[in-house]
């Protein structure tokens, strides 16, 4: 499926998918995936005559995610909302089967530990 969100360009773009592509080809994980929440607001223009002054206000669509420990967010057209709502939403589902995966390991080796046949105890030789 062709996306409809245009592909940024420049030096940082450049750098931003040469990083991207390198870990998704070393870990072998999905390239389109989204982090964070896509939310409806609704905000006023503040013109005295626009019908926002009487409704609930303009449509605006925000991305919501972390970067390195900073949350940011990102307006989003009305036209790409099914597009970024779908990669979100993978996303999310993704992050979750890495937690259980990641969960089920701890608790795999915790079992293991548990199960360890304790050593016999060597007796003093006469």
């Amino acid at each position: 499926m062709k996306s409809i969100i245009p592909r940024p360009t420049g030096a940082q773009a450049a750098r931003l998918r040469q990083r991207k592509f390198g870990l998704v080809a070393r870990y072998d994980l999905p390239a389109d995936l989204l982090p964070g929440s896509l939310v409806l607001s609704h905000t006023r223009c503040g013109k005295a005559t626009c019908h926002c002054a009487q409704d609930a206000g303009h449509p605006v669509w925000s991305l919501t995610f972390m970067v390195h420990g900073e949350k940011r967010v990102e307006r989003i057209p009305a036209a790409w909302v099914t597009e970024v709502q779908r990669q979100v939403t993978a996303g999310r589902t993704f992050q979750d089967a890495v937690r259980e995966v990641l969960a089920a390991n701890a608790q795999l080796l915790a079992l293991a530990r548990r199960q360890r046949r304790p050593r016999r105890s060597r007796r003093p030789r006469a």
